[in-house]
C-alpha cells in the first residue's frame, strides 16, 4: 500500500512509476483527490462532534424550562454527527480502496513489459556437448528420478512424482539453503500453507494475478504460491525489534500455483507445475537498509547457484514485470542446454514498505517513534531447480554427475540409468 505522505509529496514520482509499469496513472490523481475529501470529511465530523459535546454540557446547565428545546436541538445536531461519521467512513473507505490499486513505486528497474529486463552479469559458461543432449525429463525417467505418468494419474496434468535419487536430490538441495541461510543469520521456519485473505492481500497478490492462486472457498483459505506469503504475516500488526539489524526468516514449504492463463507452456516436465518445494528467504528491515539487504539476497543466491554447478545469468526485471508489491526485482536464470536459453530460478524482490504498510508491522526509530518496516524476499532453492542441475551435468552415456556439494546428502557422486 502506497504512503499517502509521499503521494502528495511526490505525485509525479508516483504517476511515472504507474507509467513504467504499463498500469493507470489517472488512478494517482484519483487518489489525491479521493485523499482531499477524506481530511475535510474528517475535519467536518469532528467539528460537529465537538459541537455535540459543546451542546451537552448547555443541556446539562440548563433550567427545566431550558431544556426541552435544547434537548431537540440535540437530536437534530446527533443526527448531523451520525451523517457526518458515515461520510467519513466513505470518504476512508475509497481512499482505502484506490490505495489497493496502485502499485509499489518502482526504484530503479527499467521501464517495459516481460522482454525489456536489462542482462546484468553472466556467471559461467553456457553448458555445450558433443553428443546430443538429452533434456531433464527424458534424464528423469531413465535416472529413476521423475515419474510425470503416475503424478498425472493421481493428480492430473502438471503434477509428478520425484522417486528415489530424485527425492533424496530435491532434499539435498534444499536442507544445503536451509543450512547456508542459517549460517547467513535467518532462522528456518517451515510456515503455513493456508493463510487468511488478509495476509494473501496483504502482500499484494490478490490483484491481477490472483486467478493464479487456489482458493478453498468452504474454508475461506488460500493455498500459497510461496513462503513469502507467511513469513510476511507472521508479524501482521506488530511491532518489531529492529534495533539490532534485520529480522531474517528462511521458509520451507510446498507451493501451489494453478498456472492459469499457462495453457501449452511448459508442458513437459517440470518446469511448470502446480505444486513445488522452496526455500524462501524473507527480510524485515528498516527503510534505509532496504538496499542493501537486496544485494545481500542476491548475493546469497549467487552463492547457492555456485554450489549446485550451474551456468546463470542476472537480471533487473522491468517495471511492467514486477508484481504489485516489488519496488524492484532482480532474477537469475540458469541455462538450459536442451532449450538454448536461460531460463529463470530465482527471483529476489525489494518490497520497501508496500507489504509491511498493509499487514501494520511496525518497528521504533531511535526516538521509540513507530514507523512502517520494509520487507523483502529471495528464493534460495526450488524444485525446478533440478532441470538446470540435470542438463547441464549430464554425460554421453546417460548419466549425471551429482554437484559436489550435494553428494553427502543423494550418497553419490554419478547418477546411472537404471538398468
Amino acid at each position: 500500500m502506497i504512503d499517502l505522505k509521499f503521494l502528495r509529496e511526490n505525485a509525479d514520482v508516483v504517476r511515472q512509476s504507474q507509467l513504467t509499469r504499463g498500469a493507470n496513472p489517472d488512478l494517482v490523481d484519483e487518489l489525491i483527490a479521493a485523499d482531499e475529501a477524506r481530511r475535510i470529511a474528517i475535519k467536518a465530523a469532528d467539528e460537529l462532534k465537538s459541537e455535540q459535546n459543546a451542546f451537552g454540557k448547555k443541556i446539562g446547565q440548563a433550567t427545566p424550562e431550558e431544556r426541552p428545546a435544547l434537548l431537540q436541538g440535540s437530536n437534530e445536531l446527533k443526527a448531523k454527527v451520525k451523517a457526518a461519521e458515515e461520510a467519513r467512513k466513505a470518504a476512508e473507505a475509497t481512499v482505502t480502496d484506490l490505495q489497493m490499486q496502485i502499485d509499489n513505486v518502482v526504484e530503479g528497474a527499467p521501464a517495459g513489459g516481460e522482454d525489456d529486463f536489462v542482462v546484468l552479469e553472466h556467471v559461467g559458461e553456457p553448458s555445450s556437448f558433443d553428443f546430443e543432449p538429452k533434456d531433464h525429463l527424458d534424464l528423469g525417467l531413465s535416472l529413476g528420478l521423475i515419474d510425470m505418468d503416475r503424478g498425472a494419474k493421481v493428480g492430473g496434468a502438471r503434477f509428478y512424482y520425484l522417486t528415489g535419487d530424485g527425492a533424496f536430490l530435491q532434499l539435498g538441495m534444499l536442507t544445503l539453503a536451509a543450512q547456508k541461510a542459517k549460517a547467513a543469520g535467518f532462522t528456518l521456519m517451515i510456515p503455513p500453507v493456508l493463510v487468511r485473505p488478509e495476509v494473501m492481500s496483504g502482500t499484494g497478490f490478490l490483484g491481477a494475478h490472483s486467478d493464479e492462486i487456489y482458493y478453498l472457498e468452504r474454508d475461506d483459505l488460500y493455498l500459497v504460491g510461496t513462503s513469502e506469503v507467511a513469513l510476511a504475516g507472521y508479524h501482521q500488526d506488530e511491532i518489531i525489534d529492529l534495533s539490532q539489524g534485520p529480522v531474517k526468516y528462511a521458509g520451507w514449504s510446498s507451493c501451489f500455483r494453478r498456472e492459469a492463463g499457462s495453457y501449452g507452456k511448459d508442458t513437459r516436465g517440470i518446469l511448470r507445475v502446480h505444486q513445488f518445494d522452496k526455500l524462501e528467504m524473507f527480510v524485515y528491515c528498516k527503510p534505509e537498509d532496504a538496499a542493501a539487504q537486496h544485494q545481500a539476497l542476491l548475493d546469497m543466491e549467487r552463492d547457492m547457484l555456485k554450489a549446485v554447478e550451474v551456468p546463470y545469468r542476472i537480471i533487473d526485471v522491468a517495471g511492467g514485470d514486477l508484481g504489485s508489491s516489488a519496488a524492484r526485482k532482480f532474477d537469475t536464470e540458469a541455462w538450459i542446454p536442451t532449450q538454448q536459453t536461460y531460463r529463470e530460478l530465482t527471483s529476489t524482490s525489494n518490497c520497501t514498505t508496500f507489504q509491511a504498510r498493509r499487514l501494520r508491522t511496525r518497528y521504533r526509530d531511535e526516538n521509540g517513534k513507530a514507523q512502517v518496516a520494509a520487507t523483502l524476499n529471495g528464493t534460495l532453492a526450488t524444485t525446478r531447480w533440478l532441470v538446470a542441475i540435470l542438463e547441464n551435468n549430464q554425460q554421453a552415456d546417460g548419466s549425471v554427475i551429482v554437484p559436489e556439494a550435494l553428494r553427502p546428502f543423494v550418497g553419490k557422486d554419478v547418477l546411472e540409468p537404471i538398468k
